[in-house]
Formats: C-alpha cells, sequence, structure tokens
C-alpha cells in the first residue's frame, strides 16, 4: 500500500511479571524474551527497511522496540481516513506489552455514525481535541474501545482498532483477557483490545505520541490490506454503512468478524 493511496469519501448531512519487565508506565528496562507471533531484530537507530520482521514463533528483542519511534504529533492530525490504513502494522506498547495494530475503522465529521455527531459532550469531548491523543469509551457498559484522535482539534473524528495480534507479554494479555490461549480469539474485537491493554476511560485524551504510558511506535508498512464496511453501524446513514472504512492487514487470522465482507481495494 502506497502511503499517498487514498480511500473514497462519503459526505454526510450537515499477571505474574515476566523477568526483566517494569511495572505500568515504569521506565524501560528491556531484555530479550521470546513472543508468538513477530520477530524484530535491530541494531540502534535501525530503519525497518533494515529491520527482520516475520509472523510465526521467532524470539523478540524488546531492546529493539524500545529504541524504535513513538509516532510524532503530525502523523496524527490528517483525516481519518487517510490515517486508518496508515495504523496498520504500527505497534501499541503499555508496560510489558506490545500489540500489532491489525484491523481499524475510521469515524469522520459528518459521519452518522461517529460520537461526534452528538456534538461535545463530557463522553465526546475527546474527539474533538487534537489529533494523536486516545479515545477510550465503554460501549454496552462493558467494552473498553480504543480509539485514535485524527486530524485538527475541533474537527471531531477517530480511528476505532478493531483488533491487534500480540507481539509481546503474552501472559500479561491473557491475564488480562481471562483466556489461557494465543489463538486469534484473543485480540480480535475492540474491547478485546482494550481489556489487553489495561485500559479504562481515564485514558482518554492521554497523549499516544510522548513516551511512556500508552505509545503508538512505527512499524512496517504492510505489503497488502483489505477494505470493507464497518461493523455493527446500522443506525447510520445508508451511505455511511456502505462506506468502505474498515481496514484490514491481508493474509493475517488476527481480523475480527465479519471477514467475508473485506476485500482488496479495487477489486
Amino acid at each position: 500500500m502506497k502511503p499517498t493511496q487514498r480511500f473514497k469519501r462519503v459526505t454526510g448531512k450537515p499477571k505474574k511479571p515476566i523477568p526483566g519487565s517494569q511495572p505500568e508506565d515504569g521506565p524501560a528496562a528491556r531484555t530479550t524474551r521470546r513472543s508468538k507471533s513477530v520477530t524484530v531484530r535491530a541494531e540502534p537507530e535501525q530503519s525497518w527497511s533494515q529491520l527482520e520482521i516475520k509472523i510465526g514463533s521467532f524470539p523478540i528483542s524488546d531492546p529493539a522496540f524500545h529504541k524504535m519511534a513513538v509516532m510524532p504529533l503530525e502523523f496524527f492530525q490528517i483525516d481519518a481516513l487517510d490515517l486508518a490504513p496508515r495504523l496498520l502494522g504500527k505497534f501499541l506498547r503499555r508496560d510489558d506489552v506490545i500489540l500489532q495494530i491489525t484491523e481499524v475503522e475510521a469515524y469522520r465529521p459528518n459521519d452518522s455514525a461517529c460520537h461526534g455527531r452528538f456534538g461535545v459532550t463530557a463522553r465526546t469531548a475527546p474527539v474533538f481535541g487534537p489529533g494523536g491523543h486516545a479515545y477510550v469509551y465503554l460501549c454496552y457498559g462493558l467494552h473498553t474501545m480504543l480509539n485514535v484522535v485524527a486530524d485538527k482539534e475541533g474537527v471531531g473524528a477517530a480511528v476505532l482498532i478493531r483488533s491487534c495480534s500480540p507481539v509481546f507479554g503474552l501472559e500479561t494479555i491473557q491475564k488480562r483477557r481471562g483466556q489461557q490461549t494465543d489463538k486469534p480469539i484473543l485480540l480480535t474485537g475492540p474491547g478485546k483490545v482494550g481489556q489487553a491493554l489495561g485500559l479504562s476511560t481515564e485514558w482518554s485524551n492521554h497523549p499516544l505520541f510522548t513516551p511512556g504510558g500508552l505509545e503508538l511506535l512505527d512499524g512496517p508498512e504492510p505489503e497488502k490490506i483489505l477494505i470493507g464496511p464497518r461493523v455493527g453501524i446500522n443506525y447510520a446513514l445508508p451511505e455511511h454503512v456502505n462506506a468502505l472504512w474498515r481496514f484490514a492487514l491481508a493474509g493475517t487470522p488476527w481480523i475480527s468478524a465479519p471477514k467475508n465482507t473485506l476485500r482488496p481495494p479495487h477489486s
């Protein structure tokens, strides 16, 4: 996927700690451990083009992630429809947990499925803040949903993180999720991602572009992606229900249902 690729817009009406890990939000002092998802081998100041990244049962060098760049503020301050596919392949890090983003959905201004349609309220205020901050809300009072705020302050747009794959901290993820599995069911769904990261609504407005707490780290650009309509928004206007604003990594099982509505772009 080219970084400049555009997508059609629709206008609407006006655990036990792992040895060597640190406590939550503590300073990073990382050691080499094993993970069941990704291998990253890196030397200081290497770019992603110089890294070896594989999916499977390979060792992971956590110091490599410690040296990877946190995405800068300007990365986020673009249209949510442009930001969404660019988040694929990036990494979310909190304490000893690192997840790779595999599926997202874009929510834009004048979008009848976006929380911004209600205007600025105590709940939705973070959506109208500057891009690069977290917007965390409870769905049905149960599921903690992580969104990445997009665009400039006052716009009211965000990208929902629908699914991830585990890269590091599997034991912590399993403990938080209450599931002793390394299968996709562990992280395929937005509520599962929020739970795996140990988030609450208090994380709303947290800056993702500064070190510490919850961070968005640079990652490899995906070779192929899938697009489709968003999930669970039948209350929205037809043009927004049918808009292809859901994006996922191709070739990975770490994608939520339904999968049969996803297809390659321009197919």
